[in-house]
């Protein structure tokens, strides 16, 4: 991933104070539809002074977004990258870019080799994200991964994640040229306004995708990258 400019006026600091804390878990809890359980302060706290990485990112003094990641398995050099928001009057400019740029950074610094993470895969500008522009490694299909959630995002929905891996000192994974594709499952364009104007269509893309991802895993495939027209495309390892 190359050097990504910070825009004028924000910036990225550590989570150090109560106060801090706080305002954080208020701002995930914004960017989830209201869910205050996301990231409770208390755990928030815990984690970033057992010295996780937990950051406020921000638009001058106003904090409007926040991530959250924690250390694995010492033999592993990894951490899990367990969550990340901006507010919706600063999504769309670049700063979940600004985010993982200097998320990377800090897991450099200290030795740390992998970021792992998991998205939906139904949501297709996660999936460009992670694929097509940082080059993410798929590791895992993960059905229903965290049971039901009460927030604004996920409520009545079943919590499938795709599981990928962020090699930070290698190039990024390249899309896999048309000769390598055996299959490709494509997903909507734009999960989040179906899910609130046809909710029945929504859940039948979720069985859908995931009734296709699990066959093609079964026999053999891997998911190699995506494509916006086409959506996953599926290779042999």
């Amino acid at each position: 991933m190359g050097e990504t400019a910070t825009p004028p006026g924000i910036g990225i600091r550590p989570l150090d104070t109560v106060e801090e804390v706080f305002r954080a878990s208020e701002v995930l809890a914004e960017v989830w539809g209201g869910d205050r359980g996301g990231m409770p302060p208390n755990l928030l706290r815990a984690l970033a002074h057992a010295g996780n990485y937990a950051v406020g990112l921000y638009d001058g003094d106003r904090m409007v977004g926040a991530s959250v990641a924690f250390f694995a398995a010492p033999a592993t050099r990894s951490m899990h990258s367990h969550i990340t928001g901006v507010l919706p009057d600063h999504q769309s400019q670049g700063l979940g870019r600004v985010l993982k740029q200097h998320q990377r950074e800090w897991a450099l610094a200290r030795e740390v080799g992998h970021i792992t993470w998991t998205f939906d895969p139904l949501v297709a500008r996660n999936a460009h994200f992670n694929l097509r522009v940082l080059g993410t490694r798929v590791t895992e299909y993960l059905v229903n991964h965290y049971g039901p959630m009460d927030d604004g995002v996920n409520r009545g929905d079943e919590t499938d994640r795709i599981m990928v891996s962020w090699a930070l000192a290698a190039p990024p994974v390249p899309t896999p040229p048309a000769e390598r594709v055996v299959a490709s499952v494509e997903i909507p364009h734009d999960i989040e306004t179906l899910r609130r104007e046809a909710p029945t269509d929504a859940a039948a893309w979720r069985i859908r995708v995931r009734d296709e991802l699990v066959a093609h895993l079964a026999q053999g495939l891997r998911i190699g990258g995506f494509d916006d027209a086409r959506g996953y495309l599926l290779v042999r390892e």
